[in-house]
């Protein structure tokens, strides 16, 4: 028992700085070398899929309805992360990655969206079989319109990558469409954040985050949301300023995958209940 209580602690460990090690990785182009970046995307892939199995308890995952609706919360929150681990999204910045490479991008995005929305979902009903109502009804309301924006968003660019890597060129009509489209993308990046610190507020209440992380939740988010709005509806020109784009935290927090950060955290606390609810 003491040894599968310390392979948890490390798995807990291991998730909990993974995106910060994936996040610099996925823009290393020089990584894109046959069987380097696979081998590499493969291990990481690997290792949380380890530590997700080891710290929801998987292994006896009979539990109550409860242990198994967090268990597949947590794991569906994590999924995005995971699938960019496996660095098949381009290895670099979407304006320097290839029409194929983007392709692949935005697939994994779509895939990923989907993942968060219905995590919420389930999110939401074990709240309320915990007796938390409020907040997470307000969450889950932002987070079925958050998953819609992310989902037409997503779907824009796949198909405009898609045919500019089989035709060599977008028409022009739909680059004209590139302004409507981004302002979809800052109401879906601004709900996630508003949703995910609902729902923080939410799991504090339920006493399922304590009162301090769970401030923390709220407090991040929504400093995230304040970037964003300062940043403005239309997405930057990343070459426009003389700032580096990673050093302008309002085109950080309007990233895509970005607003997914927080509820990765989240999931992660969520595995961590279901396996001590299991032990």
């Amino acid at each position: 028992m003491p040894a599968a209580n310390t392979a948890r602690r490390v798995g807990y460990i291991i998730l909990c700085i993974s995106p910060f090690v994936i996040m610099p990785l996925v823009g290393a182009r020089p990584l894109r070398s046959p069987g380097i970046h696979q081998t590499i995307g493969i291990l990481l892939f690997a290792t949380m899929a380890i530590c997700v199995w080891l710290l929801g308890g998987w292994r006896n995952a009979a539990g109550g309805e409860a242990s198994r609706s967090l268990r597949a919360a947590g794991a569906l929150l994590v999924a995005p992360f995971a699938l960019v681990a496996l660095l098949w999204i381009g290895l670099a910045t979407p304006w320097d990655a290839t029409p194929p490479e983007n392709v692949m991008r935005y697939a994994v995005l779509l895939v990923a969206s989907i993942a968060v929305t219905a995590a919420f979902v389930v999110l939401k009903e074990a709240l309320g079989d915990g007796g938390e109502r409020y907040f997470s009804t307000l969450a889950l309301t932002a987070n079925l319109m958050a998953g819609a924006g992310y989902l037409v968003w997503i779907s824009f660019q796949l198909g405009a990558h898609s045919a500019r890597a089989t035709l060599g060129q977008v028409d022009p009509a739909i680059r004209a469409l590139g302004d409507v489209f981004d302002t979809l993308l800052f109401a879906a990046c601004a709900l996630t954040y508003l949703m995910t610190a609902l729902f923080a507020a939410s799991m504090g209440r339920a006493h399922w985050l304590g009162r301090g992380a769970s401030r923390a939740y709220v407090i991040l988010n929504l400093l995230a949301l304040a970037f964003l709005m300062v940043r403005g509806l239309s997405f930057p020109d990343p070459t426009a300023s003389s700032t580096p784009w990673y050093l302008r935290p309002g085109f950080i927090a309007g990233i895509p995958a970005i607003p997914w950060l927080m509820p990765y955290l989240l999931g992660v606390v969520l595995l961590r209940r279901a396996g001590d609810d299991r032990a």
